[in-house]
């Protein structure tokens, strides 16, 4: 039978991608449906056709799987951020682990992982677990001031000041500076017409510390938001407030934030914790937004660099230096890489701020300034740790790293296929596998970070 687009059938769903989409296939055609789960019998409507592919939409759950529950979110569905909030908790663990096991197997050509990976860290409480979040501004159909999330793959605005994966405090902020614009009678940004003052708010919460950062991302200067003083006032009525900041973003551009900041009250900055190590983070700094998972994330790094005390570390993309001053507490000398120059300023302040002198940082591309520092000082890295984005390592570094020949290279990965790419790799330059930790840091959502421990194989391995 010939699929039509529109046409309404009966579906089992049989697997997930790696988006978080549920799988089912129509006489053998595979069918990918947005919001079902593993083992749900349901009726779609065929949305979409490819030669060898097609997607439909969820009209109704006929027979819902075993693992399938009602999400505690009212707009989990038109929100873009939770994708598999319907299924268990339980469940999207083991989904995140057969992910990370099936790309090593499939795109790396590991074929019996399983046996060297850990069972997945989970996070005891998966609600409220993000310490940053970014909500746009902006108007709904009746012309009223919302603030929330972009519903999947739009710009259109779902209102929810309640997430469920946020700080439980953004509630009491968004409505206080939503209400805020109501009294003064200032416009959210209209992306249309590049038209309207406030754009997005930016909260940062120390979970630790207990200290609170706003910033209010303007399409103008902080002197155009009216009666500033009002604002402040019942901003610093939150317990923890410590710094409320204007960023100036005037582009036609899809980034959220702006290159300047203007303090309106208080510091430029919060601290908090990972572990004993103090962190200052700003408006523009990247930083783990899970820092409860961040820490297992990065005490199983530290564990696989098995550090005595004596080793020389690279960090290579170390951002601020979160793992690089991680590691510094047990390493004789670490070194730090990372393209983004402001990235290295927040890194040096943060090794100065911990009184950490055994910790050297340097701007540029990694693949770049590891073989020109390797060459000008001939300094052997004992091991070597990487963490870089979603797109994984460029192959030149990849080189760098097993010519360098450290006795370990501990991967942390945030995207599994680039992560099984960039190992195999390694692994055919004299490396192996040794262990592999799954660690959620975002539960509810498809993504899931990694850590790889691989080892330098001894000449008698090789042979």
């Amino acid at each position: 039978m010939e699929l039509k687009k529109n046409q309404e059938i009966l579906l089992t769903i049989e697997d997930f991608t790696r988006e978080g989409e549920g799988l089912g296939k129509y006489q053998g055609f595979p069918l990918f449906v947005k919001d079902t789960v593993i083992g749900d019998k349901a009726k779609v409507s065929i949305t979409k056709l490819k030669k060898n592919y097609g997607y439909a939409r969820l009209v109704e759950i006929l027979e819902p799987s075993p693992d399938r529950v009602t999400p505690p979110c009212p707009v989990a569905r038109q929100c873009g951020g939770c994708k598999i909030q319907q299924l268990s908790y339980e469940k999207q663990k083991q989904f995140k682990w057969n992910q990370v096991a099936n790309c090593l197997k499939r795109i790396g050509g590991f074929e019996e992982i399983e046996a060297k990976m850990e069972p997945v860290y989970g996070m005891e409480h998966p609600w409220h677990y993000r310490n940053k979040a970014q909500y746009p501004v902006g108007l709904d159909k009746s012309g009223n001031i919302v603030a929330g999330f972009y519903a999947g793959r739009t710009h259109t605005i779902v209102p929810n000041t309640d997430c469920l994966i946020q700080a439980e405090v953004n509630k009491d902020i968004l409505e206080i500076i939503l209400e805020y614009l109501r009294n003064n009678h200032i416009r959210p940004y209209d992306e249309k017409s590049h038209t309207g003052l406030v754009r997005h708010v930016l909260t940062r919460v120390g979970f630790v510390t207990g200290e609170i950062m706003v910033c209010l991302v303007l399409n103008g200067k902080k002197e155009q938001l009216k009666n500033s003083a009002a604002l402040v006032k019942q901003l610093t009525v939150i317990p923890g407030m410590t710094s409320i900041v204007i960023n100036t973003n005037k582009e036609k551009t899809n980034r959220i934030l702006g290159a300047s900041c203007e303090t309106l009250w208080g510091r430029d900055y919060i601290e908090d914790y990972i572990g004993d190590v103090r962190y200052q983070i700003g408006p523009l700094s990247f930083f783990q937004v899970n820092p409860r998972q961040t820490k297992v994330l990065y005490s199983k790094a530290l564990e696989y660099a098995d550090l005595k005390g004596e080793e020389i570390v690279w960090d290579l993309y170390c951002g601020i230096g979160t793992i690089s001053l991680f590691l510094a507490q047990k390493a004789r000398q670490v070194y730090g890489v990372e393209i983004i120059k402001e990235a290295i300023d927040d890194a040096r302040r943060n090794a100065a701020l911990n009184q950490m002198d055994n910790v050297t940082f340097y701007v540029g591309k990694a693949e770049e300034i590891v073989p020109a520092q390797y060459q000008h000082t001939g300094i052997h890295p004992d091991v070597i740790v990487v963490d870089p984005p979603r797109k994984g390592c460029d192959e030149a570094l990849l080189h760098t790293m097993t010519a360098m020949e450290p006795s370990r290279i501990v991967y942390v990965s945030c995207d599994p296929g680039t992560l099984a790419r960039d190992c195999r790799i390694l692994c055919e330059e004299g490396y192996e596998i040794e262990k592999v930790a799954v660690v959620d840091q975002f539960g509810h959502s498809c993504h899931v970070e990694t850590v790889v421990l691989l080892s330098q194989l001894k000449p008698d391995d090789k042979i």
